[in-house]
């Protein structure tokens, strides 16, 4: 009977079995460190019988504690030597619905619906910008999430105004999500390592969201003005808006007329997105 793989031992003889070479296009660096796989879950500490959604579920090993501690899980997996390992290995568990397919395609309100879900997962580091901007535009997002995410992408989401790494990713998913940093993650608890470091990250739903059609408003018009982050907010949004209208807008919404992008909070672009007319 197939088993998960719980050292890197056992993952490179499961690898050679399905006769898998990782691909980087997939974000396959597997983790086969168990502390860190038992920090997550620690973290996670999800309780019985809730909801949780982990993408890309690899060899089974995050899927595998998330179930034991009585969580009912739907993992999607893109890789079909991998789907056909955890359909193998779980045997039918009543608590797994496994998605066979690409993470960045799939309709996450139709497949988890209305009912309260949290999302618990290494992210592919190639997808990871598109899959957390889709979960906070959806008309049910997750309540919270806890990813393992590049150093880089946790960076862009912690951003404060002001720094280099905050920008219309930071604007779009913080309108819907409170987002912490954990800790960080060496390279070394994965197999193959990346070639850069990860962090561990929360992102934590805010009460009551924005409409979707709010949210969609405000990170459209945050991709405006980071767009030509260089100019001033005024300059770039006259790019594409009326530019009296712009000027009225910005003195509407208490933002000063030389101010660049970066230096504009996410209540700033929330209040901004409100006063400029519609397209």
């Amino acid at each position: 009977m197939t088993t998960i793989p719980h050292t890197k031992t056992e993952l490179l003889v499961l690898l050679a079995e399905l006769e898998l070479h990782p691909r980087r296009k997939w974000g396959q660096n597997f983790l086969t460190d168990p502390n860190m796989l038992d920090a997550i879950v620690r973290t996670a500490a999800p309780a019985t019988g809730e909801v949780i959604l982990e993408i890309g579920a690899g060899t089974g090993v995050l899927t595998e504690r998330l179930l034991a501690a009585g969580a009912r899980v739907t993992a999607v997996e893109i890789d079909r030597r991998l789907a056909g390992h955890l359909r193998a290995a779980f045997g039918g568990h009543p608590g797994l619905r496994l998605i066979e397919g690409d993470a960045c395609d799939l309709d996450y309100d139709a497949l988890l619906g209305a009912e309260p879900y949290r999302v618990v997962a290494n992210l592919p580091y190639a997808c990871s910008s598109v899959l957390v901007a889709t979960f906070a535009r959806l008309r049910t997002p997750p309540r919270d999430m806890l990813l393992l995410l590049q150093r880089e992408m946790a960076d862009r989401l912690a951003a404060s105004p002001g720094t280099k790494d905050f920008g219309s990713l930071t604007v779009s998913v913080r309108m819907t999500y409170d987002v912490t940093r954990l800790r960080a993650v060496p390279p070394g608890v994965f197999t193959p390592p990346p070639e850069v470091d990860s962090a561990l990250v929360r992102l934590t739903a805010r009460t009551p969201p924005l409409s979707v059609a709010e949210r969609d408003r405000v990170g459209a018009v945050a991709r405006v003005a980071f767009g030509q982050r260089r100019k001033k907010l005024s300059n770039a949004l006259s790019a594409h808006f009326d530019a009296v209208a712009v000027r009225e807008a910005m003195l509407r919404a208490g933002i000063p007329a030389d101010v660049r992008p970066e230096q504009v909070d996410v209540l700033g672009f929330v209040r901004l997105a409100a006063c400029l007319p519609a397209e």
